[in-house]
């Protein structure tokens, strides 16, 4: 079977037609794609447009300087805490305090140093137990005194007891503090 001119032109026109409507195909595909892929990067190109980089520069300084007080913050507080527990004097400042507050210090006690943590930081921990003599007025005087004289220092509890009136003893007031000092890094 021989094919005629006639027939050779129209198988010819037949493939032509078939691979131009596959091209078609691929390329309005190619075209949707195109399109899909520019509306996705007009969005993406808006938000990034909304993102100010004038307030994301601004809001990194604001963090650095209080990076910068914080830091500040922690080596006064250190450097506070770094005096030897030995260069304070603590009964001197103790019988001191007693003596403008017209209180009598009976007794002074303490376990020895020790160990402890102090708002995450490892410090030397002096306890000192006091007991001390005078006019109710007069102790808490002496202990709002001895709570602010010492930097380091923090008073843990206070019992005063005050004995009947008819007694010829002096009310008491027995207090136990903590004496911090900075050990370092």
């Amino acid at each position: 079977m021989k094919l005629s001119k006639t027939s050779w032109l129209l198988i010819g026109i037949g493939i032509f037609m078939i691979i131009s409507i596959g091209l078609g195909v691929v390329r309005y595909q190619q075209f949707h794609e195109q399109n899909t892929l520019n509306e996705k990067f007009a969005l993406v190109q808006s938000r990034l447009n909304g993102i100010k980089l004038e307030q994301l520069s601004h809001r990194q300084k604001e963090v650095e300087q209080q990076l910068s007080q914080i830091i500040s913050q922690s080596e006064t507080a250190r450097t506070t805490l770094s005096q030897p527990i030995g260069s304070i004097n603590i009964s001197n400042t103790l019988f001191d305090i007693a003596e403008a507050n017209n209180v009598e210090v009976i007794e002074i006690s303490s376990s020895g140093l020790a160990s402890e943590e102090l708002a995450g930081i490892t410090c030397a921990a002096l306890p000192l137990t006091a007991r001390v003599e005078g006019e109710v007025t007069d102790l808490v005087s002496f202990i709002t005194k001895l709570n602010s004289a010492l930097d380091t220092s923090l008073v843990k509890s206070v019992g005063i007891e005050i004995p009947e009136t008819t007694s010829e003893q002096k009310p008491t007031a027995n207090i136990q503090m903590v004496i911090y000092t900075y050990q370092g890094d």
